[in-house]
């Protein structure tokens, strides 16, 4: 899409803040005004407009992006988005370890065993763990006690952990990125650590560098989203 403005700059508006394009107001592709609860984060999505060349590039403004998915998305289906982001617990990636070899065993506890503890010593959710692929079910009472996480963020936090969790297939991972017990690299680490461990048996194709990368971007977007955000 071409550029076709020459200033994007910040605006204080009744509702919270916005981001002006040549002093108009930008609207979300769901055609809803954009407005944003801070500061902070209306300057990093402006910057995201004034970093772009002569076309506009979505995929290279990640704030946006997110900030767009709350009043298209995250306020018209919260319950929805609530319900499909459990499923990450249900299946979550850290609690379906390999049975061999021995060395990525061990890598899994290494890095996927804190997170759990952490889970259950922290929100009283405590995750069944099984080697192997075939599917179990987590306990109910555990499930019920993150869907409680979810209920107490507001949309705009949502969004962000919403967006982690479908780029790490982790609630786990997700949650502890969110709510800083770990940063971007770890849970980049923490949910490729199976692709990585094959990499480094067996190399890396073009197709795998690209999805790593995404994934890298998408949870470090995730974090100082949700950073931006404040309190």
């Amino acid at each position: 899409m071409k550029r076709l403005y020459e200033k994007a700059e910040t605006a204080d508006i009744a509702e919270g803040f916005t981001v002006t394009l040549d002093g108009k107001p930008i609207k979300t592709p769901g055609r809803w005004p954009l407005v944003l609860p801070t500061r902070a984060l209306a300057d990093a999505i402006a910057d995201e407009w004034r970093s772009q060349g002569g076309a506009v590039r979505p995929e290279t403004m990640p704030l946006m992006q997110l900030a767009a998915t709350v009043p298209d998305h995250i306020a018209l289906q919260r319950d929805t988005v609530m319900a499909l982001t459990l499923r990450f617990a249900e299946t979550d990636a850290v609690c379906y370890r390999a049975e061999g070899p021995p060395s990525l065993v061990r890598r899994q506890s290494a890095v996927w065993d804190p997170l759990l503890d952490w889970l259950s010593q922290g929100h009283g959710a405590g995750l069944v763990v099984t080697s192997g692929i075939v599917p179990i079910s987590q306990p109910r009472d555990a499930l019920d006690r993150l869907a409680e996480t979810m209920v107490a963020m507001d949309d705009w936090r949502l969004c962000a952990f919403q967006a982690a969790a479908a780029s790490s297939g982790s609630f786990v991972i997700a949650l502890a990125l969110i709510q800083g017990r770990i940063g971007p690299d770890e849970a980049f680490a923490a949910s490729e650590l199976d692709a990585s461990f094959e990499i480094e048996r067996w190399g890396e194709d073009a197709e795998s560098t690209a999805r790593r990368a995404r994934v890298a971007s998408d949870l470090t977007a995730a974090r100082r989203f949700h950073d931006l955000l404040g309190g």
